[in-house]
């Protein structure tokens, strides 16, 4: 019978390039599934409805809170992000590895709920490489860099609650650390209790031979 897939949270500062980071393992190994994250901020150049995010409109947002229709959610530079509850839900039972691409509050909440959760942090070498990634990539206004490094500051304060540190210096090392990190949660004893009770249940029936 196929196990049920293990809850992967991973957060990162801005510019770290967790994003290019979790495409590309998706890209390179089979059995993981991204969950799309619902936000209220407008969609940036190449972004697509239903791929990158579900873009609504904050009453739209709010009301599936209410629902209960979110994993988490969390508010971030002035935006909502969450993660709707069902398609997760569904990938775990059919044994898939979900990753949840999640700012550290809702990170914390899911860590909370689901103690089980695999939570990695993604980071560049340095605070200065981040900032250089950043400008680099062109999209958004000194102001709003300014922003984003002193909410870094902010999220540095919680990358202890992660399990594991991924520093994102090349890409390709990278994504096979990842993958290993993942796959060596399938062999925890936690993760395979049934394989366990029936090895020792067959060791007992022997042993009465």
């Amino acid at each position: 019978m196929k196990h049920r897939g293990i809850l992967i949270v991973v957060s990162g500062f801005s510019g770290a390039g967790k994003g290019t980071l979790m495409k590309e393992l998706i890209s390179t190994y089979d059995n993981y599934a991204l969950s799309v994250s619902m936000t209220t901020r407008k969609p940036r150049a190449g972004e697509e409805e239903g791929k990158s995010y579900f873009f609504v409109e904050k009453e739209a947002f709010e009301q599936t809170i209410a629902e209960d229709g979110l994993i988490e959610y969390a508010c971030y530079c002035g935006n909502y992000y969450g993660t709707p509850r069902e398609y997760v839900e569904s990938c775990l039972d059919k044994g898939q590895d979900v990753i949840l691409e999640i700012e550290v509050q809702g990170a914390l909440k899911v860590k909370e709920k689901n103690p089980q959760a695999l939570l990695l942090f993604v980071t560049p070498t340095s605070a200065e490489e981040l900032k250089h990634r950043l400008i680099d990539r062109g999209t958004e206004t000194m102001d709003v860099i300014n922003d984003r490094m002193r909410r870094a500051a902010e999220e540095s304060e919680i990358m202890d609650h992660y399990q594991y540190l991924v520093i994102n210096d090349d890409l390709d090392t990278c994504v096979k650390e990842v993958h290993q990190l993942i796959q060596s949660e399938h062999l925890k004893v936690s993760e395979n209790l049934d394989l366990v009770a029936d090895i020792q249940k067959e060791l007992k029936e022997m042993k009465g031979e």
